[in-house]
């Protein structure tokens, strides 16, 4: 059996929040089609909702609007909600404890950043043991600077679902899992 692990689909993450992501909203649709489903079936599934209080943040900020679970995807009763303060989805939270007590051995991850959370959650997960798939279109990025050089967000994505693809992660979108 897998477990879906849903990360960071935050208002804060949209058209008007302090962090828009390109492509959220239509990811945010897959991720809600996926959760829809692993509702229908019983399976388990993981909320994730990053909390920024370091200081000096400027998005997710506690009791904020902005990081509030999207409605796209919000929990339902008595399903679990994990609140975290890192990229790691696993760093100082009871994630793993969580999933071990239902003996799950594979994750099917989306959300957001690509770049950031998604990676770091992922490549943690995998260390901890588990299988993960990451479904590339129900997840979101921006653009990112280097060197002066702007990155697009599509590169960015592309690069990172790469690099999980190399040893992390099966790369599906979310068609191709639907359809399995």
């Amino acid at each position: 059996m897998k477990g879906l692990l849903l990360v960071d689909v935050q208002n804060d993450y949209f058209p008007a929040g302090r962090m828009e992501l390109q492509g959220m909203v239509p990811a945010s649709e897959r991720a809600s089609r996926l959760l829809q489903e692993f509702r229908r079936r019983g399976f388990p599934l993981f909320h994730v909702q990053h909390l920024s209080t370091r200081p000096g943040a400027t998005f997710f900020l506690p009791g904020t609007p902005g990081s509030e679970i999207h409605e796209s995807v919000r929990p339902a009763a008595g399903e679990l909600l994990v609140q975290k303060h890192f990229p790691n989805s696993f760093r100082q939270t009871p994630l793993e404890s969580h999933l071990q007590s239902v003996g799950l051995k594979e994750l099917v991850i989306c959300g957001a950043m690509s770049h950031m959370c998604i990676d770091a959650t992922t490549r943690a997960a995998f260390d901890f043991g588990f299988g993960c798939t990451v479904i590339e279109d129900a997840c979101a990025t921006r653009d990112l600077q280097f060197k002066g050089e702007k990155i697009p967000a599509a590169a960015v994505h592309a690069s990172f679902m790469s690099a999980l693809a190399s040893t992390y992660a099966t790369i599906l979108s979310a068609d191709a899992f639907l359809a399995s």
